[in-house]
């Protein structure tokens, strides 16, 4: 856990100011020399316009390749999409000889300050290790073809700024900031001896900015308007109880309805909406009420509350979850218990999602385990225990990147994601094969995907050395 106080953080700006008045020509000489010698961290250099040439496009919406096209990307837009060849001087012609052009993939649930760490590191460990691995599972990422992630819990803001201003590459982070809860919830980590917390301190978890408690009305609102103070795209509560909180039964109903509209009102007085981890009907149907917009998982709700979702409009975010994520609890153990009714009930939640045509994004939810978040692809793949591979990759990258936009102004990457359109941002996949045939490339991003661009920017390519046009 951090160890600052504001006392502390007061005390070095007070000595910080005594002794800068006294810096000599010497010591300033001193200062400018390891400036100039340090490496200045930049943002990727801008790369010249690029042509996609003779690719059939996948385009994010329809679950059907076009014919061979000509794509143009300048600057971190798709310019022009064509059938006929593009006059394009100095740009740089990638030949894709029949390669399938597609959106880079979107994962609508991730955490990346928990996904590769075991559960022993995050609550124990120290945080700059914790953030290096971040940082390296981000990168990771990037390279299996994810291009965005939806972080829907966990202080990533750092990892998100390294990556925007190109210290390291990895996937959009849309964040949410840290996980709030009330005392006891999912995401109350705390042990007894934590116990008594007093009303508006902060303990020990909410200063890793990792998780948050809230117990009020008016700490709720603190809460979320602390996450959007730091750049929440989104905000993200946890309604109903959880596997991995110690504490938290599934059936629990945690924040009050006035709790609950608290939150859905200090975020859309800031343009953006909540999301909520539940997966009882009950929870579900709370959070409906309080104006939520998103549900995570509902792998527990029941046929009406599907209803309640579909005539409301709202987004199910939900996840096939591997047997192999239960791995990361005890067998035995309360958290394993709360697993494995959870994973029972979600082929149950896909099949009322499909029923009642729910607004459906979908993500992993990996945490805990450095080798599960290495089958990112696997996962989305088994998608097809419920959907064709052309509507689980339409739900990865189209209607994943519709769900994104429900950040409006909080966007911290305005434009179009997940479709490859004029206009577009330019998050592309050049895909040796047909995924819409054979899904099972994407489990194979190593040499299924021959180039993989983010915001117009060349990550990898794995194809003959690209020649300008004339």
């Amino acid at each position: 856990m951090r160890p600052h106080t504001g006392f502390s953080r007061v005390a070095m700006f007070i000595a910080a100011s005594c002794i800068a008045w006294s810096a000599s020509a010497h010591d300033a000489a001193l200062t400018a020399a390891a400036q100039a010698a340090a490496p200045e961290a930049r943002a990727p250099a801008a790369q010249p316009a690029t042509v996609f040439g003779n690719v059939r496009v996948f385009d994010g919406t329809s679950t059907t390749l076009t014919g061979p096209r000509y794509v143009l990307v300048r600057g971190n837009r798709i310019e022009r999409i064509s059938a006929t060849p593009l006059a394009a001087p100095g740009a740089r012609m990638i030949d894709g000889t029949g390669k399938v052009l597609m959106p880079g993939l979107i994962d609508a649930h991730w955490h990346t300050m928990m996904a590769a760490p075991p559960l022993s590191a995050i609550l124990g460990g120290d945080e700059r290790y914790l953030t290096a691995i971040a940082a390296a599972e981000s990168t990771r990422t990037l390279m299996r073809g994810f291009t965005s992630v939806r972080d829907v819990g966990g202080n990533a803001f750092g990892v998100k700024q390294a990556v925007d201003e190109g210290v390291l590459p990895g996937p959009r982070i849309y964040p949410s900031g840290a996980m709030i809860s009330v005392t006891s919830g999912h995401g109350d980590f705390r042990q007894a001896g934590d116990l008594p917390r007093t009303m508006g301190v902060p303990g020990p978890t909410d200063l890793d900015g990792d998780t948050a408690i809230a117990d009020s009305p008016d700490e709720v609102r603190m809460r979320v308007r602390e996450q959007l103070m730091r750049g929440a795209a989104q905000i993200k509560l946890t309604a109903g109880g959880g596997v991995s909180s110690p504490h938290s039964p599934l059936d629990a109903v945690t924040f009050t309805p006035a709790e609950l509209r608290a939150a859905t009102e200090a975020a859309g007085n800031w343009g953006s909406y909540v999301t909520v981890h539940a997966y009882t009907a009950e929870a579900v149907r709370q959070a409906i009420e309080a104006k939520v917009k998103v549900i995570e998982h509902g792998s527990l709700m029941d046929e009406d509350t599907a209803r309640l979702m579909q005539r409301e409009g709202i987004w199910l975010s939900i996840q096939p979850f591997p047997d192999a994520l239960a791995e990361a609890f005890a067998p035995g153990s309360f958290e394993r218990q709360k697993a494995e009714e959870v994973f029972a009930g979600n082929n149950h939640a896909y099949e009322l999602a499909k029923k009642h045509r729910l607004k459906t994004a979908w993500g992993t939810d990996v945490l805990f385990s450095a080798a599960l978040a290495t089958q990112q692809g696997a996962i989305l793949a088994s998608l097809t225990q419920w959907y064709t591979p052309g509507e689980a990759l339409v739900m990865a990258t189209g209607a994943n990147g519709e769900l994104l936009q429900l950040s409006g102004k909080r966007n911290p990457y305005p434009g179009k994601v997940g479709v490859v359109e004029e206009g577009a941002l330019a998050d592309l996949l050049l895909v040796d094969g047909d995924p819409l045939a054979d899904i099972s490339l994407v489990t194979r991003p190593e040499q299924s995907f021959k180039v993989i661009m983010k915001d117009g920017v060349i990550y990898k390519n794995t194809l003959a050395e690209a020649s300008l046009l004339e």
